[in-house]
């Protein structure tokens, strides 16, 4: 008894330092490949203009493709530590589909941001893709079909979850992840807190490679925060934004706690409803502000169609004035709101 305690303390051990050089591979690769591709980008003009600063300077574009080969890079060196050191292959089908997803992902993304802002995919084309590329989820059949529904109970969905409600999963996660963005440091930022609260959930439940791809995603994006908080030098674009929605929705789907993914990600639900509102009343909605000489924002529109627009409104009541600074304050507080009370909720009373 004395000696299996001991293996497995030991193995206990291994993983978490196995896990932890594997974030360490995921930071340091993404922070190279970033402060390298920032001079590159500008030298071939894949630059935009940072629209939150009154002076509009110019960005290095697209840097996000490198949180998504980071985290790669991040999750084969978690494989290899378990298959050479203790003679495992530690999830492999898993990890490898998540390594695959983020790929082809992050290049539909990249070209889109390659084709230019607002010049790029279509929205239907996004769309589609986005489903389409649910592809390693659907071949390993991620998942268990069989839910429990309100007023229904248990239902075993069959073909119908891995063929249909997982393309729509990670289509609706990979597009709804866009649409809070455009301002410097916002979407590492609030990466950063959905992969924390979704390895807390996961090593809760004892799905401990989810919560170490989780991890590992969140090393690479706090390397990439180093040049993408205000002022940026660097853009995600939507590499960053397509990648990272797929692989956020591919963890949930993996960890089998979907409410639990859902109830966290209820901002982008929010912002949904608002961007709804927006084309009921004739406006395709922009996220940024109306920038002052000041470089303070106001509210772009009489009404709100973002949660970025509320934010530019609470940040000018709660402290007389927003900056960009201000309203992605407020915007990632609220996301760690949200993730504490839903991850308290279903870990000490249980899921809804």
């Amino acid at each position: 008894m004395e000696r299996v305690s001991e293996e497995v303390g030991d193995h206990l051990i291994s993983g978490i330092l196995f896990t932890v050089l594997a974030m360490a591979v995921a930071f340091a690769s993404t922070l190279v490949g970033v402060k390298s591709w920032i001079g590159v980008a500008h030298k071939f003009g894949l630059v935009g203009r940072d629209m939150n600063k009154y002076d509009k300077p110019l960005v290095a574009e697209a840097g996000g493709v490198w949180v998504s080969m980071g985290a790669s890079f991040g999750l084969m060196t978690l494989i290899a530590l378990y298959r050479y050191i203790n003679g495992v292959l530690y999830s492999f089908v898993e990890l490898s589909c998540l390594i695959i997803l983020l790929f082809m992902v992050s290049f539909i993304g990249f070209l889109d941001d390659l084709l230019g802002w607002k010049k790029g995919l279509r929205v239907w084309q996004r769309i589609i893709f986005s489903a389409l590329l649910s592809i390693p989820l659907i071949v390993i059949k991620a998942g268990v079909s069989t839910m429990a529904l309100p007023f229904v109970g248990r239902v075993n969905l069959g073909l119908l979850y891995p063929l249909v409600l997982v393309p729509i999963g990670v289509m609706g996660a990979a597009n709804a992840f866009n649409m809070i963005a455009g301002y410097n440091g916002l979407e590492a930022s609030m990466g950063i807190v959905l992969m924390a609260s979704t390895a807390l959930y996961a090593y809760y439940k004892n799905i401990n490679y989810v919560g170490d791809a989780s991890l590992i995603m969140l090393a690479s994006l706090l390397a990439f925060l180093i040049y993408n908080k205000y002022p940026a030098k660097v853009f995600p674009g939507n590499s960053l934004t397509y990648g990272f929605g797929a692989y956020y929705a591919a963890l949930v789907i993996l960890g089998n706690f979907e409410r639990y993914g859902l109830l966290i990600f209820t901002l982008y639900f929010i912002e949904l409803l608002l961007f709804l509102r927006g084309l009921a009343n004739g406006v395709y909605k922009e996220n940024f502000g109306r920038v002052n000489p000041d470089n303070s924002l106001d509210p772009p529109y009489d009404k709100i169609y973002s949660i970025t627009h509320l934010a530019i409104v609470l940040s000018k009541k709660l402290f007389g004035r927003a900056t960009e600074k201000s309203v992605v304050m407020l915007i990632v507080s609220i996301q760690v709101i949200i993730s504490a009370i839903v991850s308290a909720y279903f870990i000490l009373v249980g899921p809804i």
